[in-house]
Order: structure tokens, then sequence, then C-alpha cells
């Protein structure tokens, strides 16, 4: 008897005839005799919404948030009235969003009248998404007649420290806890339906688990429960060896390792992020990406053991957009302890994140890949604070460039690829930028000019004949 912790979010709870297929999916499940529990996301772009709105918050009226939260109660009710048949059960849910948004309306309307939002409030503000889709499935559940019970990530027990916006889950007393809600239903077959996303401190107080929050509430609910398998429903066929909109050709990739997944994940390929990852990791349970609209393709599986065993050396390669480079030039860098430190450490306290970094032995320059949108920000910082000091000479930026990541377990210790890869990109007369890799040689990541980003993943795809995976 299989235990699955399924999630679905994004796209596949977009509609109500989305959320109906979603209800068919468990339902098959269930009568296959799984237990089944379920992880839900907010509705597409609700989140997203919550996040506008808490920024705006402080600097808005009463009239405004009445309007934002009526909008958010029409967009749910009119998801009811498409995924749910039986008028009772339409009704029942449509009170529980009517209430859940009351509730979210007095939030936003403290923030208004404070003029500030904590991380606490925040995560406060953010947990609302999950709580307004959440009811939507277990009603839908209801309508085909599955037993099911709803629940927000505190209820089911999941248990934080208090780092509110990327919260950790405390693994034993969670595991505690869930065991105590969750199991006894499972057993009945009663199928429980979890809010992702959202959890809380010991003290009962709401966090959020950051970005892949839905996917980490399935991993750390799987672990609790010791579940056969995860399963993430998206709406790809699984992970692909690049982007098909960039080659057509492109294929599924039948399974990868942990440590593939979470290469792939950090170039924005449709994996999981990697914190969400780790609890899964380190209980060996298996992951599959798998598309809500083609439920019969078992997707990508993700699991370390025989069935990652391949021998493709690159699997996968990616392109990243809306990047920029920074280089960094200064004679006062070299041999002096803490120069880059001091570049990082200006980044760092300006909430920009540096997606790569590239260091000559001679110290004197250093190369770093940042968001395209943060180039200005970054620029003028660097400048006030690191050229003022004497610590760099030049500061030169390039704002049109991308990324390509090569990754696959097996370029580890395998000699050449690396050259191969950039014999290829060199044959097609393009001039790479900037190269970075990592001691655990899963992935080779270089930059060049945007306009050449496509032909190069093309003939990398080509050389590795990632077509015929």
């Amino acid at each position: 008897m299989k235990k699955i912790v399924m999630k679905f979010g994004g796209t596949s709870v977009a509609t109500g005839e989305n959320i109906r297929q979603v209800a068919s999916i468990i339902a098959d499940s269930v009568k296959k005799d799984r237990r089944v529990v379920v992880v839900v996301s907010a509705l597409a772009g609700v989140t997203n919404q919550l996040v506008e709105e808490a920024e705006q918050a402080k600097k808005k009226d009463e009239k405004q948030i009445q309007e934002f939260t009526e909008k958010l109660i029409e967009k749910h009710v009119a998801t009811v009235m498409e995924a749910i048949d039986n008028k009772s059960i339409q009704k029942e849910v449509e009170l529980i969003i009517k209430k859940t948004v009351g509730e979210l309306e007095k939030v936003l309307t403290g923030i208004c009248y404070v003029g500030e939002i904590t991380p606490k409030s925040r995560d406060y503000v953010l947990s609302f998404g999950e709580r307004l889709a959440a009811p939507i499935i277990w009603g839908a559940l209801r309508d085909i007649k599955l037993q099911t019970q709803c629940f927000t990530g505190k209820e089911a027990g999941i248990v934080t420290d208090e780092n509110f916006g990327e919260a950790r889950p405390l693994m034993n007393v969670t595991t505690h806890q869930v065991k105590g809600r969750l199991e006894s239903l499972l057993e009945k077959k009663i199928v429980p339906v979890v809010t992702g996303y959202i959890a809380a401190t010991q003290d009962g107080v709401v966090t959020t688990l950051g970005r892949g929050g839905s996917d980490y509430t399935a991993t750390v609910l799987s672990v609790a429960l010791s579940s056969d398998e995860v399963w993430i429903w998206t709406d790809v066929d699984g992970i692909m060896t690049t982007d098909p909109k960039i080659v057509q050709s492109a294929k599924m990739l039948p399974q990868l390792s942990y440590g593939e997944a979470s290469e792939m994940a950090i170039f924005g390929a449709k994996a999981m992020h990697p914190s969400a990852l780790e609890p899964v990791i380190e209980a060996n349970i298996p992951v599959r990406i798998r598309n809500v609209f083609n439920p019969q393709n078992q997707g990508t599986l993700i699991a370390d053991g025989e069935e990652t065993k391949s021998t493709e050396v690159v699997k996968a390669v990616a392109l990243i957009r809306d990047v920029a480079m920074i280089n960094i030039r200064g004679a006062a860098m070299v041999g002096a302890p803490g120069s880059y430190s001091k570049v990082f450490d200006v980044i760092g306290k300006n909430n920009i994140n540096i997606m790569m970094v590239s260091a000559a032995v001679s110290e004197g320059n250093i190369s770093l890949i940042i968001r395209r949108n943060l180039l200005g920000r970054a620029l003028s910082t660097l400048g006030i604070v690191l050229i003022g000091r004497g610590v760099i000479n030049e500061i030169t930026s390039e704002d049109d460039v991308c990324v390509i990541a090569v990754m696959g377990a097996n370029m580890k210790g395998t000699l050449g690829v690396a050259s191969r890869i950039f014999t290829t990109v060199a044959q097609k007369g393009i001039n790479i930028r900037m190269i970075a890799q990592g001691s655990s040689e899963l992935n080779v990541s270089f930059v060049v000019k945007e306009k050449d980003g496509a032909a190069v993943v093309r003939a990398i795809h080509e050389e590795f004949k990632l077509d015929q995976i």
C-alpha cells in the first residue's frame, strides 16, 4: 500500500476546470489503494498580488484595501463555482473564503494604520494565498465523494524556527506532530489537504518557508510520514534537456540524481528548489515531476541509486537571461586579505544576490553575475563605497550578456568535457566572456553575449546528442 505526497501548484490550480482535473488525479490514486496526502499552492498569481499588497498597504487607504479584498473574493468564488457542482459544498467553501478574506482585510488595515510591515506580519499576509486555495481543493474532493479534511501547515503540525520569510522546519517536533495528526486519517483512507508554504513557530506564530515553499511542505510531510514517493504536479511532462522553445527536439529526462536536480532548479528548470530537496535526500525518498494535464506520463524521477545510473555525460543545457556582468579591477586588491569580502559585503548589504563569480589568480580583478534589474544599484553602491576608499580602481559592466549552464553528474571525472563544450562554442565564432565551475563538477557555467545565447544552446545540445536521451 503506497503512501504518496502530491503537491499541486501554479497552473494546476489556476482555474476551476484545472482543479476538477486535480481532483480526478487524486481520486484515481485513491482507487488504486494509495494513501494520498495533498499539498496545495495558492491559485496562480495570488501570492504575487499579496506580496505587492503587503508592501503597498503601508501607503494605501482602507478603500483601496477593500477593493483588493473584494477582487480576491470574486476570483476565488468564481473558481469555486467552476470547480464544485454541489450547491451546499459551494456555499460552505464560499463562506470559508469570505471569512478568511475578512481576516486578511483586518491585517492589511492594521499595516495601513501603523505605516510599516514587519517580517512577521508579511509572512502572515502571504499565508492567505494557500489558505484560500486549500478549501477549494477540499470542496472539489468532497464533490466527487472522497473523504477529506483540510489543514493549514500549522494545523498539520509543521513547526519551524523564527526566521520569517525563510523559515526552516524543526524536523523532530514536526515529525512527531504530523504523525499524530495525519497518520490515522491515512489509515481510514481520508485524504488530508494541506496548505503548502505555511508553517508556524513553536509559539504558534505563522511563518513561511521561502522560495519553493510548497514543494518544501511536500518533502517535509513525506519524511514525517515515511512516504514512498513525492509527486510534484506541474504543467510540463518533466524536466527537459533544454528549453523546447530554443530546441524543438529537446527531450524529457526520465531520471536525475538529487545533485543534478538541485543544479537544474538553480538555473530555472521546472525542478525543485534545492532547500525543498534537502529532507528527501536525507531520507532517500524519490521525487517525480509530473504533468497534471498528461497524467499517463510518468515524468522525471529524481532519486539516487540504480534508477539514476546513466551513461550520458551531459544531461541538460540551460540559458539564463536577464543577467548583467560586473568587472571589478584594483591594484590594491592584490595580496590584500579581505578585499574580495569587502566587495561581497557591500553587495550583500544591498540585498543583491551574486549568481556567479570568477576571479583571476593575480587577485587584481573579479567578475560577478547578478540580475540585470539590480545592476544600477550595484554599480552606484560599489562606486561610492569602494572606489571612494581606494579599494578598487575601475568598475565596468555589460548588460547584454546571458549565462549558459551545462549540467550532468557524469561530467565529474570525465576527461575533456569542458574542452568539447568550449571547442563547440569557438567553432560557432562566439567569444566566451567569463567561466565558472564548482568543485562538484556537476555543471560548467559560462557567459556569452545575449544575442549568441540561443545559438550556443543549440550547438551544445547537438554536440552531446541530447535529443537522443
